[in-house]
């Protein structure tokens, strides 16, 4: 009896300390993430939880939490949080050089292939006038069907947004600023009056970007024209990644292809602390691996702007995609864990 309790004494111990070895053997054991996301809503909050449920099979304890990009930079140089997946990146590219020394870019951005921005106006008024760029807004007649006076009013980037910087410059080097005039406020309030005014059929004049949920409310090509811009140009501190012109851009007036948007692709980039990121080649190795395709971020673009961007509404775009895309989500998290 003695001899048998000693050996199923022996077994348990076994299990408990096997038990043990897994959970240390998880990269993440014991840690904890501080990852920021943007104050911005859109298909990164997706992507942040997708993100977030491959750490913590990692093993990491996440905190997720939500800020400006700016804070982020100062937060992420100052040790005080780990990650971000999404830094739109080349127009943030000014601050993130002010912490270069701090933080680092990982992996090739979140959308495969990148998104766009530009300028966009109603499709019915650009059919009305024969509008097919931006320059055309010099003409006063022109400008002034979306304002008055003979000057357009066109809905610019909130203040806190560094893409304002980048419409500014252009409406000064385009020579459009006599005619043109850029309206900053908070974003999504402006634009839930842009979509009411070309549902109503009325003109609208604006600044937007894909993925996102302004180009499902308003589909190109459908509700509204991208207006190619007459060439690239960009501030000095912001560098353009390649031409402007992009190819196959659904919706660009006048059926142009290429299109000449605002500025080159852009992408939803993840910056980390690079001391961060040295004592977690885990979490460096899985970043490497998550992108998604452009066809993916509008489907959730779509949805967050129909039924609104509640923690549920978020929470059940990830767990569909990971429910669906199991093996892969599942082949990341595999390689991750071998990183060292």
């Amino acid at each position: 009896m003695n001899a048998l309790v000693k050996v199923i004494a022996a077994v348990a111990t076994g299990f408990l300390f096997a038990g043990t070895v897994g959970a240390q053997t998880l990269p993440g054991s014991g840690k904890t993430i501080r990852y920021a996301q943007d104050d911005s809503l859109g298909g990164n909050y997706v992507v942040a939880q997708i993100t977030s449920q491959a750490l913590k099979k990692l093993g990491y304890d996440v905190r997720l939490s939500t800020m400006d990009t700016t804070l982020f930079f100062q937060a992420v140089a100052q040790g005080d949080m780990d990650l971000a997946t999404d830094v739109t990146l080349p127009q943030r590219e000014p601050g993130f050089r002010a912490i270069a020394q701090q933080a680092t870019v990982v992996g090739d951005g979140m959308i495969i292939g990148g998104g766009i921005n530009g300028y966009l106006v109603d499709r019915k008024t650009a059919l009305a006038h024969n509008i097919t760029n931006l320059e055309q807004m010099k003409d006063p007649k022109i400008a002034g069907l979306f304002g008055r006076d003979g000057k357009a009013e066109m809905i610019s980037c909130d203040p806190a947004w560094s893409c304002g910087v980048v419409v500014d410059y252009q409406l000064d080097k385009f020579g459009l600023k006599q005619t043109v005039s850029p309206v900053r406020g908070k974003y999504e309030a402006l634009m839930a009056d842009v979509i009411t005014k070309v549902q109503n059929g009325k003109p609208a004049f604006y600044y937007a970007w894909s993925p996102s949920w302004m180009t499902n409310a308003l589909k190109p090509g459908t509700d509204v024209v991208w207006l190619p811009t007459p060439q690239d140009a960009l501030p000095p501190n912001i560098p353009n990644r390649g031409t402007a012109l992009v190819n196959g851009v659904v919706g660009c007036a006048g059926g142009a292809n290429p299109c000449r948007m605002a500025m080159g692709s852009w992408n939803y980039d993840t910056v980390a602390n690079k001391a961060f990121l040295a004592a977690n080649p885990a979490v460096k190795a899985l970043i490497e691996q998550i992108r998604f395709p452009l066809a993916t971020w509008s489907e959730w673009e779509g949805v967050i702007s129909k039924d609104g961007g509640s923690v549920s509404v978020v929470k059940k775009l990830s767990d569909a995609w990971i429910a669906s895309n199991q093996s892969q989500f599942d082949q990341w998290v595999a390689t991750a864990s071998k990183a060292h």
